[in-house]
């Protein structure tokens, strides 16, 4: 993709792509449960690996996504919030990932092109996560090779919490920086997202979300999905015709 292909794919409508986070399944009927959502037009499985060390709280991990690999048709979007990524991203990308997130916050510069290359050469698309108060200038040295920003829209660790308002100006800050440099990551955005926040982030860039309680605490998750999916699209529609 050229520097002009790449700027443009910003200012052409595709429709958003709704990620729901297992942490917030029910794990007893997990593999039903990820179908269901699948069926309602799912775009990824979203899974949060937690460490208790980066985040206060301690999840799933490998034997999780090898599980899903085996029994789900959607691609695996791992979210490693942990300390030390460059040691176990080898072991997602031999479970099965298909996208892995991990956070810049851990590495300094030789860590995020570290990452990156581990990332391209386990044949897994690329992705640095943000946490809310990490500047999107960290970014620099590696936004034209990344395929995907996942900017966090709560503090990392917990499911359920408020959206924090005024994340959206980040994502539409990810937009500009990846414009300069002539790249044109996806942006995913994580934390508090439903039918009132969905169309605050896609109106400045969004292109996937992820949905926790919003879609799996609802009495009938499939139908929460496709709502935020329809109040998402239209929101960009809107932005892009403006």
């Amino acid at each position: 993709m050229g520097r002009a292909d790449a700027v443009e794919r910003y200012d052409v409508f595709e429709p958003v792509k709704i990620c729901p986070s297992i942490l917030s399944a029910d794990l007893a009927r997990l593999g039903s449960d990820v179908e269901m959502v699948a069926q309602a037009g799912a775009g990824y499985v979203h899974i949060d690996v937690m460490d208790g060390h980066f985040v206060p709280n301690l999840t799933m991990g490998v034997p999780v996504v090898k599980s899903l690999k085996r029994s789900c048709s959607l691609p695996l979007d791992v979210h490693l919030m942990i300390d030390n990524p460059l040691e176990e991203l080898p072991w997602f990308i031999d479970a099965g990932a298909d996208m892995v997130s991990v956070h810049a916050e851990v590495l300094d510069e030789g860590g995020l092109v570290r990452a990156v290359e581990m990332m391209r050469a386990g044949g897994v698309a690329t992705a640095m996560a943000l946490k809310p108060a990490t500047p999107v200038s960290v970014l620099a040295p590696v936004i034209g090779a990344l395929d995907m920003v996942l900017v966090m829209s709560v503090e990392p660790g917990f499911s359920g919490q408020s959206y924090i308002e005024g994340s959206e100006a980040k994502v539409a800050e990810v937009v500009r920086m990846a414009r300069a440099a002539g790249a044109s990551p996806l942006i995913q955005v994580d934390g508090g997202i439903g039918d009132a926040t969905a169309p605050l982030v896609c109106a400045q860039g969004a292109d996937l979300l992820v949905c926790g309680n919003a879609v799996y605490a609802q009495d009938d998750p499939a139908a929460a999905l496709e709502r935020i999916q329809q109040v998402a699209d239209q929101a960009r529609r809107e932005a892009l015709a403006a």
